[in-house]
């Protein structure tokens, strides 16, 4: 899987691969990663890639031709790439699309900066208009990485123990079970001493009946998705 990020400020977003599981994934190519800034293709003599927004308002929208020109590169070169536009707009990113999205070949993430992208932008080339929540950023780098990072984790051999993939938070609706470690007892609260004695479908039974109980407190509309699933389901 290749991800392709456009930002005027790549290196936020370089830094995240120098450690941990993504940058063991670059070392095994299970996924390569590669950054345009449309800085390059400025015809500003100051390198100025944004500009007043016509009909007045305040701050500043990214101009269309030097992310144009950046996009055609990249077209250029990947006949299957898929263009997402971050920006609070979109539609907010599930597990869903993680786990569809990791099935394509090459992935452009267009990270938008001061009052977003022209509209033409997007009209014209984006194939997905993503968020990562109804709230603001300063720009769409951490939410590219967000997306990155999510799908990465989908794709075979990426994660050391594909089982780690199991269970997880938001599949099937729920949210996943708590989870506990040594010691036995912390602060005077100890986990359900069932875990600890090996029966395996008792542990099964605990733990789907605590990630319920979580997702109801939680994320009561999720919990409620998940009953209706059982419902379809009988």
């Amino acid at each position: 899987m290749r991800f392709s990020f456009v930002s005027l400020f790549p290196h936020l977003v370089e830094s995240y691969f120098s450690d941990s599981i993504l940058h063991r994934a670059l070392e095994n190519q299970k996924i390569s990663v590669d950054f345009i800034n449309p800085r390059e293709f400025s015809k500003n003599r100051f390198l100025k890639v944004d500009d007043y927004q016509i009909g007045g308002g305040a701050g500043l929208v990214l101009e269309p031709f030097a992310i144009s020109e950046a996009l055609e590169l990249l077209k250029s070169h990947s006949s299957k790439a898929h263009i997402i536009f971050l920006t609070p707009c979109g539609k907010n990113f599930n597990q869903k699309d993680s786990r569809r999205l990791a099935k394509k070949e090459h992935i452009i993430f267009v990270c938008g900066r001061y009052e977003g992208f022209d509209e033409r932008l997007i009209e014209i080339y984006a194939d997905e208009v993503l968020s990562v929540g109804d709230f603001i950023l300063t720009g769409g780098e951490l939410a590219a990485l967000c997306l990155c990072d999510s799908i990465s984790r989908q794709i075979n051999g990426v994660l050391g123990n594909s089982k780690s993939l199991e269970g997880e938070s938001y599949e099937k609706f729920l949210l996943e079970a708590p989870n506990f470690v040594k010691p036995n007892t912390f602060k005077n609260l100890s986990f359900p001493s069932e875990y600890s004695k090996g029966n395996h479908a008792k542990i099964h039974d605990l733990k789907l009946k605590a990630s319920e109980a979580k997702t109801r407190f939680h994320r009561i509309d999720l919990y409620w998705q998940y009953k209706q699933r059982l419902e379809n389901e009988k």
